[in-house]
């Protein structure tokens, strides 16, 4: 467009120019007519006098020849003089432009004109001596006559010329006048039109068109539409101000959605995360918390595979609690010197801006952009959160996530340590302190839930009660320390005895209760002889030495042999004071409903 505006204005310059000149060429044709009429005037002025002039000698001359009279002499000489001046004036009519043809026409009437003067004075010669006579004959005779008209004749042949050359140049001048002119105003009508195309093209190229553009722009930009890309109007004039000012606003604009995108997302991902913590919070196991961390890991984290490990403290190394998005590597598990982020305590991403050194358990990988976060509570790793970045990510999503990683880490690890503490203020509350077996209270919550699944499944369920026999000898004869060896060695030996297929419990004192549900009166006696014998062979040393070998009494009650299940303690407590009655170091099974006992 700038190409053709520019030849646009250089051919109307070039059109005003030629405008200009053909204006200037018919003024110079117009001016060459008027010096054509002027040079006319001038001509007729220099010899409109010459014939007349030469007629009023004549006169002069005739009247003093026939009267005599001195005043035609004196007006004769005057009338000479003043032809004497014409004659001067014609001299110069060479110089005012005629040309030889029409000088020798008039040169020609001068040479009869001066023939003439000569007659006259001839005739005046005569007259003044009298011979009057010889001066009519030479004033009026046929040759006199002649040369008059010659000189008539002559000076109209003259004038004749110069009328046919100024008709001719008058002509010319004014046909080349008007062909300037007309030449002229077509100059001027295409200069015009030409000035107007280039006036529409601008208006409509330079500022119509961009205006309609940035009209458009700016209605979708008000709608909240930012893939309106304004034009790029890079000329300094109110346009370009105001496409710039147009380009600012829509950078703004976007600016501001990416920002309230920004805004949205983070609300929605803190929305997130405090359902997250609401569900950890309500977590009752550590399968629950696996559950949920393995439902909402993959929402936080989109394009992060993962895997969840969980401490397990008996055998000192991280095992795998869960995994989403099926991450490539990190092994199930591993001992915790292994990752790098349990030994420090902190986020360890060993591809990131810094070099560092890859964890152990990656098996190798190498590049691979991973993140490890350790799960700490009260300055002890409990777990572990592990992470697969994807390969095409910006450096500001990768800052968002990381933070959204952390808070997941800090509410998961949070959650583990509340679930640990609780596991632990249970096992507190429902387990002895000496035995490590579970204790009363937790007794009856599984003996209720054990009786009445039992009961409306109809499925066997066995108790079996021990009691330790003259347990208060070792206590008065070796201190309580012996008797809390004991009863330390006899708990541990029913915990193992019952192999997983049961439930040992101290009631309190030396009396302990085996609870073990599928169990029927034959197997629940063929295990308390096991234990039985098991006990009888326990040796159980104290300070260097070995004390005296254990006993114990058993009282052995099954559903349903022996009524109801929610009775079976009260009977095996019955069938195990028959047992101490009876001797001790014995196992008495409790009464049956249709016979009697049996040993």
């Amino acid at each position: 467009m700038s190409t053709i505006t520019n030849w646009a204005y250089g051919a109307t310059v070039i059109l005003t120019l030629a405008s200009g000149a053909t204006m200037l060429m018919a003024s110079g044709a117009e001016e060459r007519e008027r010096a054509a009429v002027a040079q006319r005037t001038v001509f007729d002025q220099l010899t409109a006098t010459l014939e007349e002039d030469v007629y009023r000698l004549t006169e002069q001359a005739r009247g003093y020849a026939i009267t005599r009279d001195p005043s035609h002499l004196i007006a004769y000489r005057r009338e000479l003089q003043d032809e004497r001046s014409v004659e001067q004036r014609v001299s110069h009519l060479k110089d005012a432009g005629a040309n030889e043809t029409e000088l020798a026409a008039l040169r020609q009437a001068l040479h009869w004109a001066d023939a003439l003067t000569d007659e006259q004075q001839a005739a005046i010669d005569a007259a003044s001596k009298g011979n009057d006579a010889t001066a009519r004959t030479i004033l009026f005779g046929d040759e006199y006559g002649r040369e008059l008209d010659r000189v008539a004749a002559q000076v109209g042949k003259f004038q004749y010329m110069l009328d046919q050359r100024t008709s001719h140049a008058v002509e010319r001048a004014t046909d080349s006048a008007r062909q300037w002119r007309s030449m002229s105003e077509v100059m001027l009508g295409i200069t015009a039109l030409l000035f107007l195309c280039v006036l529409y093209f601008v208006l409509k190229q330079r500022i119509l068109r961009p205006v309609v553009r940035l009209s458009d722009v700016v209605t979708r930009l008000a709608a909240q539409d930012f893939a309106a890309v304004p034009p790029d109007f890079s000329q300094v004039d109110e346009i370009g101000d105001m496409a710039q000012a147009i380009r600012i606003f829509r950078e703004n604009g976007l600016e501001r959605q990416r920002l309230e995108h920004e805004r949205d997302a983070d609300r929605t991902m803190r929305d997130l995360l405090s359902r997250l913590t609401q569900r950890l919070q309500g977590c009752a196991t550590a399968g629950d918390l696996v559950d949920v961390v393995r439902r909402f890991a993959p929402e936080i984290a989109p394009d992060y595979p993962g895997r969840l490990y969980i401490l397990d403290q008996r055998r000192n190394a991280m095992v795998q609690a869960c995994e989403w998005l099926s991450p490539a590597q990190s092994q199930v598990e591993f001992a915790p010197l292994a990752c790098w982020a349990l030994r420090r305590t902190q986020t360890h991403r060993p591809n990131g801006e810094m070099i560092d050194i890859p964890c152990d358990h990656l098996a190798g990988a190498t590049g691979l952009s991973t993140i490890c976060i350790p799960l700490a509570a009260q300055g002890e790793n409990i777990g572990l959160l592990y992470y697969e970045e994807p390969a095409v990510s910006t450096d500001e999503r990768r800052e968002r996530t990381g933070k959204y990683l952390e808070m997941l880490a800090e509410n998961i690890g949070l959650a583990l340590a509340n679930l640990r503490l609780r596991d632990a203020l249970r096992d507190m509350a429902m387990a002895d302190a000496l035995t490590g077996l579970p204790n009363r209270r937790q007794f009856d919550i599984l003996y209720q839930t054990l009786a009445t699944q039992s009961r409306v499944e109809g499925l066997p369920l066995a108790c079996l009660m021990v009691d330790i026999d003259h347990f208060k000898r070792f206590n008065d004869s070796h201190g309580h320390d012996a008797g809390d060896a004991v009863l330390r060695a006899v708990g541990s030996a029913l915990g193992d005895s019952l192999r997983d297929a049961g439930h040992a419990f101290r009631l309190g004192g030396e009396e302990f209760v085996l609870l073990m549900p599928g169990f029927t009166l034959d197997q629940a006696l063929e295990r308390a002889n096991q234990i039985r014998h098991h006990l009888q062979n326990l040796r159980v040393e104290h300070r260097g030495g070995e004390l005296e070998p254990v006993t114990a009494s058993f009282g052995l009650a099954a559903f349903p042999d022996h009524g109801a299940p929610e009775k079976l303690l009260q009977t095996a407590d019955a069938a195990l004071l028959r047992a101490k009655a009876e001797g001790r170091d014995r196992i008495m099974v409790a009464t049956r409903r249709e016979s009697s006992a049996v040993a």
